[in-house]
């Protein structure tokens, strides 16, 4: 006879197979009903699913995976490796993002950002033109800045302690105005609708560029800006004064005054008040070493130098007759200088350009070389190429983009020993202009180094529309030497042009960064992040005069 333990034992097993039984059958019918009533068995399926429990889903590393897999001994092929990669690579690392700024006569601050793939600026993508990817433009702010035209921008030099940089705009209104960027590239939302706009490009609004304020440390139209870091300010301005301002709390340290030049030859007629004259500075440069700056004033034929560790005047270089002769400055010309750059990469010469022309001196103040572009045409903005001594690019009137080579010129057909005979520096390329379809002047332009030897130019016309070109030192060097004539026509065309955008207005000037932060990520709202302090101990914080 059974123990009492086992039967209870088995009617518990019978009563267990009964109740799976019974289970089973109430699922299949469940199945059959589900089957003829699909929206039924939808809505089953969400409710079963709001009922399972979450559970947390562990990230494997590559590295791990590859471990696991050799334990396991099964080896993927090379699709599946490159499905996976290319799962995990993030969209954002296939694009260069550039930040793009330009200040108008309509008074506005417009900015935008071009979203450029790398297939464009390495060359190796050998798919059609048409089929080629295509730079995204986006607009990123529209600061309503002044009450009259904008004249010149300003950028700190971008930093990995920081992920903010410092825009600083001049206008006639005789103020600055003073913004922080974030240099995160905006991220790709899928989720976010696409804001409308008159232009058709999409508009990706980022929060963290913000106004800070505003300088009133001039009494006349700003005329130039410059960072040499990112704790001081220099701004030059129609009222004959270079001010130099610390970026912690923006207190003007100390005041350069330029002398106010005397009136000379003026004709019987000039209806201009007594005691007015030309006056001002046009445009000032730093040395490289932050310890020397060279301005041009308005009705100087001069340029003078400055010690910027006392604040003091250095010197001053009288443009000869005789070099301003040679440079079509002569006697019915201003003589003026009107911009003025240091070749960064030697820091061993400075190109002064007067209205139609430029002269490079030497370290010593010796004329060295001029530029005398072919057709004789308006100049408006100068700048050296990062990294290859030597190199001027010079932006005309009729829309060029020239490279010379300072180091590389032809001597005149005269003896040399007189001033106006300055060897002329040979044009080595031209960068759009009539010979490539562009006719509208080039107002101002920016190189951003992307690479080694890969050069993104980035123009504005005054007709609004700004041109991406990439630009390949080697080029320059393959070109060798233009036509004697230095014309146009006989100029190599380099460069290839990536993109175009139509601002709408019409620009004066332009900056430009790469953005170098992660897209989306969240930054600190500390404002003492934006500029770091840094010890006063040699600044000057007096005037200095003549």
């Amino acid at each position: 006879m059974p123990s009492k333990k086992f039967v209870l034992l088995a009617e518990h097993i019978q009563q267990h197979k009964h109740y799976a039984n019974n289970r089973a059958m109430a699922k299949r019918k469940r199945e059959v009903v589900d089957a003829r009533n699909p929206a039924k068995a939808l809505k089953s399926g969400k409710e079963g699913a709001a009922s399972t429990p979450k559970r947390t889903v562990r990230t494997e590393s590559p590295a791990h995976r590859s471990k696991e897999t050799a334990v396991n001994g099964q080896a993927t092929t090379g699709a599946e490796s490159k499905a996976t990669a290319g799962s995990i690579s993030n969209d954002a690392n296939d694009t260069t993002t550039v930040q793009i700024i330009t200040g108008s006569y309509e008074r506005v601050l417009h900015g935008f950002t071009a979203a450029i793939p790398h297939s464009l600026v390495t060359g190796k993508d050998d798919t059609a033109e048409e089929d080629r990817p295509k730079i995204e433009f986006s607009d990123t702010f529209l600061f309503n800045a002044h009450i009259s035209a904008i004249r010149c921008l300003a950028l700190t030099p971008p930093t990995e302690e920081s992920s903010k940089v410092i825009l600083a705009s001049g206008s006639t209104d005789e103020r600055i105005n003073l913004y922080t960027l974030s240099t995160a590239p905006p991220a790709p939302s899928k989720s976010k609708p696409k804001l409308p706009s008159l232009h058709g490009a999409s508009v990706s609004e980022n929060s963290k560029n913000k106004e800070l304020g505003a300088l009133l440390h001039h009494a006349s139209s700003v005329t130039a800006l410059y960072f040499p870091s990112r704790s001081k300010l220099l701004s030059s301005s129609e009222d004959s004064t270079i001010t130099i301002t610390r970026t912690r709390d923006w207190a003007a340290l100390s005041t350069i005054k330029a002398p106010i030049p005397k009136v000379q030859g003026r004709p019987s007629g000039d209806t201009a008040a007594p005691g007015e004259v030309p006056a001002g500075v046009n445009d000032f440069a730093v040395h490289p070493s932050n310890k020397l700056m060279v301005s041009v004033s308005k009705g100087e034929k001069c340029m003078r130098l400055w010690n910027l560790i006392t604040g003091k005047k250095a010197g001053v270089f009288n443009f000869s007759r005789d070099i301003l002769a040679s440079v079509g400055e002569g006697r019915f010309g201003s003589g003026e200088g009107r911009k003025i750059v240091w070749d960064a990469a030697s820091a061993e010469e400075l190109a002064v350009a007067f209205e139609r022309s430029v002269v490079i001196f030497s370290i010593d103040i010796k004329p060295k070389a001029k530029i005398l572009p072919t057709p004789r045409t308006k100049i408006h903005q100068v700048r050296y190429l990062d990294g290859h001594p030597g190199i001027l690019l010079v932006s005309t009137e009729d829309g060029r983009i020239m490279a010379y080579d300072t180091n590389s010129a032809t001597a005149p057909a005269g003896d040399g020993d007189k001033e106006d005979d300055i060897p002329q520096s040979n044009l080595i390329a031209a960068i759009g202009g009539p010979a490539a379809g562009f006719s509208g002047r080039v107002k101002d332009f920016e190189i951003l180094q992307l690479s080694g030897s890969t050069f993104l130019i980035i123009s504005g016309s005054s007709d609004g529309t700004v041109r991406l070109w990439k630009l390949d030192a080697g080029e320059l060097k393959a070109s060798g030497e233009a036509d004697k004539d230095q014309g146009f026509a006989a100029a190599k065309q380099v460069g290839k042009l990536l993109g175009t955008y139509t601002t709408g207005t019409r620009i004066t000037c332009l900056k430009a960064f790469v953005m170098t932060g992660t897209p989306g990520a969240e930054e600190d709202e500390d404002e003492d992040e934006d500029v770091p302090a840094e010890k006063d101990g040699d600044e000057s914080s007096g005037e200095s005069s003549e």
